[in-house]
């Protein structure tokens, strides 16, 4: 079996969305300072790097992480060749052949976008018909290769609220460059924070 990562890592001079916290590493304990062990103290935003959104993200009523299913993450999941558009709309979407249950993974011109300095805000995104079309083709759960699937400076969040409404999840900053276009098994498991708005987390591909 071979294990792809398609996480982000994170770190100095990461990726972070325009108004969330920047990810900081404190030194608490360190043993060159005279500490029986190195220990560091980490502050973070939940939707850092590779991150999963809960509904309670946007929905004030909507569960939290601890009520979304872990299978909504893991399981058959197909990386379509997104490429080449500046947003992904239901036309797009047309030809991928996904099947009831999948999670669908896209890959855009935004994995490129990790390779350049800073947040990069004319990121590939997710329409409203797109996500009509999602939830309508019965899918658990889509990933973007960005920090949002939501086109930069929307003030409503419609992309969001469709979605984690019907509850399709969603996995947001991906790096799907080691991954060829095709059907491989995803688990992505966010921290185990049930209380929260989302979480980051590792995914990774199984081929």
């Amino acid at each position: 079996m071979r294990v792809i990562d398609i996480s982000v890592p994170n770190g100095p001079g990461q990726h972070v969305y325009t108004g969330d916290p920047v990810p900081k590493i404190e030194a608490a304990k360190r043993v060159a300072r005279g500490d029986v062990a190195n220990l560091s103290l980490l502050t973070m935003g939940t939707h850092t790097g590779t991150h999963v959104d809960a509904p309670w993200h946007f929905i004030d009523r909507g569960p939290r992480l601890g009520g979304v299913p872990l299978d909504r993450m893991v399981g058959e999941a197909l990386v379509a060749d997104l490429r080449g558009r500046p947003c992904i709309d239901a036309a797009a979407l047309a030809s991928v052949p996904l099947r009831d249950g999948d999670i669908l993974l896209c890959r855009t011109d935004n994995s490129e976008r990790w390779a350049k300095a800073g947040f990069q805000s004319d990121f590939v995104y997710l329409t409203l018909d797109a996500a009509e079309d999602l939830v309508a083709r019965g899918i658990k759960a889509v990933g973007m290769d960005y920090l949002s699937i939501e086109q930069f400076g929307s003030t409503d969040f419609p992309v969001h609220h469709r979605l984690l409404g019907a509850g399709v999840f969603v996995i947001e900053g991906l790096d799907l460059r080691p991954a060829d276009p095709g059907r491989y098994t995803l688990v992505c498991l966010p921290l185990n924070f049930p209380d929260l708005d989302g979480a980051p987390a590792r995914a990774v591909l199984l081929a």
